[in-house]
């Protein structure tokens, strides 16, 4: 019975103490336009990073790439004479992909040929932005910037995040969507 009145005494005396912790220190709310300017500025650092790291790849290759808008380049270094690829054709690609360092990540002799509805997704955006340049039999070098190809995340297997994608690309042939003629 002691026992019982020593725990009956004893828990509203520890509530108490803990109740009364003048200790507490009061969060103060998330603004996010505190945090806007110096994450975008940031960004815009690692955008420029990136950025010089592909011109120098391009250097050391001595190729003459053209640039598109969105930070996409590419090189036509051997023209094919067959129909250009446009939005809603069907294109099988044989490819090559690697990384700024030379390490291969993919290639269409282990994986078979990239075969997509151009405009409808399935690769990563700046290979559709790119093939809309080529015309069947074309080879090609492209250069995506991590934003065109793989982001932030890389895609959970050979491409780390925030990597810079090379392609050596052949568009094999450009075919109608439903007969694939």
């Amino acid at each position: 019975m002691r026992n019982v009145r020593f725990l009956f005494t004893l828990i509203p005396c520890f509530l108490f103490l803990v109740s009364c912790n003048t200790n507490e220190v009061q969060e103060k709310p998330v603004n996010p336009a505190d945090y806007k300017k110096p994450l975008m500025e940031v960004n815009k650092t690692l955008a420029e990073i990136e950025k010089q790291d592909i011109e120098n790849y391009i250097s050391r290759q001595k190729w003459d790439m053209i640039e598109t808008g969105s930070g996409l380049r590419y090189l036509v270094y051997e023209s094919g004479s067959g129909r250009k690829v446009e939005e809603g054709v069907v294109i099988q690609c044989a490819y090559e992909t690697k990384l700024l360092t030379g390490k291969i990540c993919y290639n269409s002799n282990e994986l078979g040929p990239k075969e997509f509805l151009v405009g409808r997704g399935g690769v990563e955006s700046g290979i559709e932005e790119a093939v809309l340049h080529f015309r069947e039999g074309d080879k090609v070098k492209i250069i995506l910037p991590s934003h065109l190809a793989f982001g932030l995340v890389g895609d959970d297997d050979c491409i780390p995040k925030k990597a810079v994608v090379i392609y050596d690309l052949e568009v094999v042939n450009v075919l109608d969507p439903i007969n694939r003629n």
